[in-house]
């Protein structure tokens, strides 16, 4: 294949679609970093005079696959020249499914993105379709795209391992991203320190599920030894967690990283039921009186604490009694803000096969009943900040206001002639909404 390598063309040009989660856009940096290393110009995706069109994919729910698939034709639509490429999750478990679109050239799965301008090179040499998807089930390391420097201006998201062994009842992800394989801590390091040296002031740490970050290393303390590490990094001022599982907070856990100041207080813990029984069917490893103590743990040790969590609704055979034992449980729980989602069945996970599918209309009233305490929640704690003194790194302008985030990951906005692009700055919080502070 050396010999497609050495027949790139530099002047083409290529645009990325991403869809899904953080670790698909780190991946999709990733990818990005290859093709600006090789000479291509990266162009908008909303630019219709691509050569090359890559999607990375998602499969999370039916419909994350219906829109991996509406997006690839909608693609090749604007781009009726282009070299079409599918990667990602979607292509990882849906192979036969994608054999069948003739709108795609190129399918891959995730293993097979680190070496994404090979496959480009050899169709475009054989002039032959490319179908190359690896077991990702067999896969035992970590796979090393590259060294990322290509991030966005305030923020780069740091991906420190892939795979999940929980295999929750309503997950596809484990078959699409296989099991736990955690990245070795020198490279992780080696990175963010390239990206200190870039400016960049917060870094976010994501992967599939990085509380068993380590593990695979026969490691149980992988995560918190690794953040110790990066908050000595000169440079960085922020280090926000991606989504936790639960059971990784422990008081041990919590003295260790309470001592790192530039750990952010601000924590997503995916609970997806305040029902003991729907907890159990979707398979998940603890009950709530356990996530209840991981709480107060939480907020014993952080007074400004802010707590996001995963929220499903309507999971195969959950009843009104059930149902109201998770409303009655996030009201005392009192999470700044749920993202609420009607159960969607997931073909080749147990819940799809699962007796008492609830009805569509039942899902989507009891949506809008969580949505409504989740944003009775937010304005709550957002009114709290009212007159108070806030640190915000500012990201972007938007109008006439900057908007940025405080350490605890609440939005704000603010009425400025400064420039504060990258820059963090204490500001006097004058009103409230639902979705942010205004100073």
């Amino acid at each position: 294949m050396e010999s497609a390598n050495k027949k790139i063309n530099t002047n083409k040009k290529v645009a990325f679609y991403t869809l899904g989660c953080k670790v698909n856009q780190y991946e999709t940096n990733g990818m990005t970093q290859k093709f600006i290393e090789k000479g291509y110009e990266i162009i908008d995706v909303n630019n219709d005079k691509a050569d090359i069109c890559i999607v990375n994919t998602c499969t999370v729910t039916n419909m994350s696959d219906r829109k991996s698939r509406q997006t690839l034709r909608k693609v090749k639509e604007r781009n009726k020249n282009a070299i079409i490429v599918a990667v990602g999750c979607y292509a990882q478990v849906a192979k036969d499914e994608l054999e069948k679109m003739e709108e795609i050239d190129i399918v891959l799965g995730n293993e097979e993105k680190k070496d994404i301008i090979k496959y480009i090179n050899q169709y475009i040499e054989d002039k032959n379709r490319v179908i190359e998807i690896d077991n990702i089930s067999e896969k035992k390391e970590f796979n090393e795209i590259g060294q990322i420097t290509y991030t966005e201006k305030t923020r780069a998201v740091i991906k420190i391992q892939d795979g999940c062994n929980q295999f929750c009842s309503y997950c596809i992800i484990p078959y699409a991203r296989g099991r736990v394989r955690s990245r070795k801590e020198e490279s992780i390091i080696d990175e963010i320190k390239k990206i200190a040296e870039n400016g960049i002031k917060e870094i976010v740490i994501t992967g599939i599920h990085i509380a068993s970050y380590g593990t695979d290393f026969g490691n149980k303390d992988g995560l918190i030894e690794l953040l110790e590490k990066i908050n000595e990094i000169e440079g960085i001022e922020r280090i926000r967690l991606g989504s936790l599982e639960p059971k990784i907070i422990t008081e041990q856990f919590v003295q260790r990283l309470e001592k790192l100041e530039k750990v952010c207080h601000h924590f997503h813990l995916s609970l997806q039921s305040g029902c003991d029984a729907v907890l159990k069917r979707m398979n998940r490893k603890y009950n709530t009186q356990e996530f209840r103590e991981i709480v107060e743990i939480l907020r014993k040790q952080y007074q400004d604490v802010m707590l996001t969590t995963d929220i499903i609704v309507g999971f195969p055979g959950e009843s009104e009694e059930e149902f109201e034992e998770t409303y009655k449980f996030l009201k005392e729980i009192k999470f700044y803000k749920m993202h609420v989602f009607p159960y969607s069945q997931r073909s080749g996970t147990r819940a799809a096969a699962m007796p008492e599918q609830v009805d569509g209309n039942i899902k989507e009233k009891r949506s809008k009943r969580l949505i409504e305490l989740s944003n009775n929640n937010q304005k709550e704690y957002n009114d709290k900040y009212i007159g108070e003194k806030v640190k915000v790194l500012f990201e972007e302008k938007e109008n006439d206001k900057y908007k940025g985030h405080t350490q605890n990951y609440i939005l704000v906005k603010y009425h400025t002639q400064e420039v504060l692009e990258n820059v963090i700055k204490e500001v006097k919080v004058l009103k409230s909404d639902i979705e942010y502070i205004e100073a």
